[in-house]
């Protein structure tokens, strides 16, 4: 039997695993709660068991394993750096030696978008572009950087920290401690907090139709269906936040001149209203060079971006 590989995400919430071959498709997969106030030795065995378990599904035992984390990564040793979204407890954990003996197989680490972006290059899009940038649009901003074919990681596996392009130098305050980060004023809560204020100032009658007045039901797929229905203001809103990301992305494609930018994550089913502003953003935007044969597309494997690059990672042995 062919080889085959694992895929595993750890999440703030959820562990997703999934078995596929190296063709990517995806043979078995499985979602467990983490768990992260037990304590990474107790979320590693939740791991090896789920992993066990698909392994038994599908009758054969992983050849190696990628595993996406939600922050900076020791890609060398496998060990993690600093998981924001995780109890502090994860910081230097040696992940891999942890977990490679209960698995059977090298186990091999990368920051959770780096790994969507190799799940682009690898299965998706990727393959038709020799530079190619990736924007992963949802509660954060976070990106990857593909150079000659190769996903380019930096000294920390940091580069591609697309979100913390500064955009509006005296814009609000970002998580990381900067001002007008691209993520504080183009992601997932900073559009929905855009929808809310429109909807509590009566600004937005059909938000307010859609949501039958629950703010909490707020979301950039509900604003999107407003803005479709007539909603003006909340239209006026997403094109905001879609120029804010076309600078971010006008500004990468001066730097790197890619053949190729990838928008993918929940803000990117947004659509032809959030695409069209971003490429004629980009067209305003960037003088140096024409831009016309640069595609920017939505990503091509959606949410199975992170898990099937978790199986490029195991197959190649690492990034």
């Amino acid at each position: 039997m062919a080889d085959i590989y694992v895929s595993v995400d750890l999440g703030g919430t959820n562990i997703a695993c999934c078995l596929a071959g190296a063709d990517g498709k995806i043979l078995a997969e499985s979602k467990t709660p983490t768990g992260s106030h037990e304590g990474p030795e107790a979320v590693v065995e939740r791991m090896a068991q789920a992993v066990g378990e698909l392994a038994e599904k599908v009758g054969s035992a992983p050849a190696a394993l990628g595993m996406g984390v939600p922050g900076l990564v020791d890609v060398a040793t496998g060990t993690t750096r600093f998981l924001p979204n995780l109890p502090t407890q994860w910081r230097d954990v040696p992940v891999a030696e942890m977990l490679s003996p209960r698995v059977g197989c090298p186990v091999y680490l990368l920051n959770d978008v780096r790994m969507a972006t190799l799940g682009e290059l690898t299965f998706g899009l990727g393959r038709s572009a020799s530079t190619m940038v990736f924007f992963a649009l949802g509660t954060g901003i976070g990106g990857g950087v593909v150079i000659d074919g190769k996903l380019r990681l930096g000294p920390l596996g940091a580069a591609g920290e697309l979100g913390h392009l500064t955009v509006l130098p005296d814009g609000p305050r970002c998580g990381c401690g900067n001002h007008g980060c691209l993520e504080t004023l183009a992601s997932g809560p900073a559009i929905t907090a855009e929808g809310v204020r429109l909807l509590l100032s009566g600004q937005a009658p059909k938000l307010h139709e859609i949501v039958g007045g629950d703010i909490s039901a707020v979301s950039p797929p509900s604003m999107t269906r407003a803005a479709e229905a007539g909603d003006e203001a909340v239209a006026e809103a997403i094109v905001r936040a879609a120029r804010y990301l076309g600078i971010g992305v006008a500004d990468v494609i001066t730097t790197l001149h890619p053949d190729l930018v990838v928008l993918g994550g929940g803000v990117a089913a947004i659509g032809t209203l959030l695409f069209a502003t971003v490429r004629e953003t980009v067209a305003e935007r960037v003088k140096m060079f024409p831009t016309a044969d640069i595609r920017i597309e939505p990503s091509a494997l959606g949410e199975a971006a992170g898990a099937l690059g978790g199986i490029a990672l195991a197959m190649g042995g690492g990034a």
